[in-house]
């Protein structure tokens, strides 16, 4: 359900992210609840673990739950003890102590980026506690977004938060266990946003992200821009572009060119052939790394969060998008992304596609075949992927 009266403001990268969570922090009177995949001992974590530190000198219940495989090759034992022991009580979901394959369970990750205060504020979005130029070989910062939020969309935002906990409180194998989260949401009007809170979980929540955007798709009437870090939609999302580009309306996926996994790199290729024929748009972003979950239709529609268009994202993993109905906020983000595909953006060619080498498209649709064949051997269906 959309929710009215919303003060909704977008952030760019962690040269804009860190500072306003860091400012949020540092005026917190009661408590402060931080959810991310990432938390990193670098510039950038140090900056925000500080901040942490000093609301719990203060008395602020400070919370902290990090993902036990995403954050783990980047939170050193040092700054973990030290946030511990200086008040602030952090919890792994789901800790990877001992590789026991690639299940499903072990797969079903916490990647929503989530911080409350208070219950007065929220951030939401697809930024990591971690440097934007914390990635081998990179020089211009990582491209990312989030938002912040007052208003009624607390209400959502705060219980999604108390869901968690509540779950980790029974899942947790600690000295003493979890306290409640005693955290209540401000819901006052503080703008004129209308905002939805949607997210993504194996239990009530399977296919709300996945959802809101095929309802984007078949309400568009004449532009769609979607930039995603992964992008291995299924048939239906798919169908969704090709049906959208067959009303006349202009679709372009930004898409990222710099991968850190090579195989879903070569997957997503293998789905450039039947997108460009169908008339979608595909520009790779190669002056940086592209870590974006977003999207604007039409220029009234837009979504900001942790969600990437893949099996991982939508069918496995908790996720948690920010979707937003607000002529001004969605033609500052189509802004943004204009900016990205200017700046640093080539788009791929669809004659000199059809042409690369016949190495290249074996390549491809073998990882495809490969993502496809694990996404069913973890017990994911296949016949909508």
């Amino acid at each position: 359900m959309f929710l009215a009266g919303n003060a909704v403001s977008l952030l760019k990268n962690g040269v804009e992210y860190f500072p306003a969570i860091i400012a949020a922090m540092d005026c917190a009177r009661a408590s402060i609840y931080l959810e991310t995949y990432i938390f990193a001992d670098d510039v950038s974590g140090r900056a925000v673990a500080t901040a942490l530190t000093r609301a719990a000198a203060r008395g602020v219940d400070v919370r902290v739950v990090v993902d036990g495989f995403g954050t783990k090759p980047y939170l050193s034992e040092s700054l973990a003890s030290a946030l511990i022991g200086d008040g602030v009580r952090l919890v792994r979901f789901r800790e990877d102590v001992v590789s026991m394959g690639w299940n499903r369970a072990r797969l079903r990750r916490l990647h929503r980026k989530l911080v409350v205060v208070d219950g007065t504020i929220a951030f939401v979005g697809g930024i990591n506690i971690i440097d934007d130029c914390n990635t081998p070989g990179q020089t211009p910062p990582r491209i990312d977004f989030a938002v912040c939020v007052q208003g009624p969309l607390l209400e959502p935002i705060v219980a999604a938060a108390d869901r968690l906990w509540r779950v980790l409180r029974v899942t947790t194998i600690s000295d003493s266990p979890l306290p409640t989260l005693n955290l209540s949401p401000v819901t006052a009007a503080s703008g004129e946003v209308k905002a939805k809170f949607v997210l993504r979980d194996n239990l009530r929540f399977r296919r709300q992200i996945e959802n809101a955007y095929l309802a984007a798709l078949r309400v568009a009437r004449s532009e769609v821009v979607i930039a995603s870090a992964y992008f291995l939609p299924g048939i239906r999302f798919r169908r969704a572009l090709l049906n959208a580009v067959a009303r006349g309306v202009e679709v372009t996926l930004i898409l990222q060119s710099r991968v850190e996994i090579s195989l879903l790199r070569h997957a997503t290729k293998a789905l450039y052939g039947q997108l460009l024929a169908g008339g979608v748009r595909i520009v790779e972003y190669e002056r940086s790394f592209l870590h974006a979950k977003v999207a604007v239709v039409d220029g009234w529609w837009a979504t900001v969060g942790s969600s990437n268009i893949d099996p991982f994202s939508l069918l496995l993993a908790r996720e948690a998008n920010v979707v937003v109905r607000d002529n001004a906020f969605a033609q500052n983000l189509r802004h943004e992304l204009n900016r990205l595909e200017v700046e640093g953006g080539r788009v791929v060619d669809r004659e000199v596609w059809s042409k690369r080498s016949r190495l290249g498209r074996v390549l491809d649709w073998l990882a495809y075949g490969l993502v496809r064949g694990m996404t069913g051997l973890i017990g994911v269906r296949t016949d909508r992927w």
